[in-house]
């Protein structure tokens, strides 16, 4: 099986990143990045942009690559590989009548870097990246549950 590509927005406004929850399941405290899978035909920037809005209802300009991430489920076939954008907000605000057309986000918050470190997130460089700019490479990071 071959890996999944992915795509995620790395939004950093008013020094607060931007997350979602990981898992659609609302009893999980994992949280990451905006973004999803890659279809075809469409650029990554174009990717990003859809898969931002459709979770969050923002609209965002896409900027450089900041952080390649790797995961994959030891002993099972899952291995998605993750590229991650800077990007910015061109419209829009955090709303909770928002609604992700897929189901999967169901929470969205602003963290500061010291609300993240309190926080159960992936992939573990985000916050150093996001907070430190830079760029990062997490390789084959074991894939965890909600």
């Amino acid at each position: 099986m071959s890996p999944r590509l992915a795509v995620r927005a790395v939004i950093v406004e008013e020094g607060r990143l931007l997350l979602v929850n990981a898992f659609s399941d609302a009893a999980s405290t994992l949280w990451c990045a905006p973004g999803g899978g890659v279809e075809a035909h469409s650029s990554l920037p174009e990717n990003l942009i859809r898969e931002v809005h459709e979770e969050t209802g923002l609209r965002i300009k896409v900027g450089p690559p900041c952080l390649v991430n790797e995961f994959h489920a030891p002993g099972g076939g899952f291995h998605q590989v993750e590229v991650f954008f800077r990007c910015r907000l061109v419209a829009g605000a955090l709303s909770e009548d928002w609604r992700d057309p897929e189901g999967v986000v169901t929470r969205r918050r602003w963290v500061s870097e010291g609300e993240m470190a309190a926080l159960r997130v992936k992939p573990d460089s985000l916050g150093a990246v996001a907070f430190r700019r830079g760029m990062g490479y997490d390789p084959l990071e074991p894939i965890v549950g909600p």
